[in-house]
């Protein structure tokens, strides 16, 4: 079973390791492309996809270390 030390270490690493300080922020181009729907595509950088997937994926790991790991050791 991982301690709280090694828990907390690796959270850390995983919050230092997914900071997205060097992603530039997507903006939309000056020009329409032409379609005519309301809605317009806005791409996203690669590196805040990976970041978003990573946080929520780490997000649900704490939530069930949390219900399922924790309270399961401490009785």
């Amino acid at each position: 079973m991982l301690s709280k030390k090694m828990l907390w270490g690796s959270l850390t690493a995983l919050v230092l390791l997914t900071g997205t300080s060097g992603v530039a922020l997507a903006e939309m181009p000056a020009h329409s492309s032409g379609q005519t729907s309301q809605f317009h595509r806005i791409e996203q950088p690669l590196g805040l996809k990976v970041g978003v997937v990573i946080g929520g994926l780490a997000l649900i790991g704490l939530e069930l270390w949390w219900f399922i790991l924790y309270k399961s050791s401490e009785s």
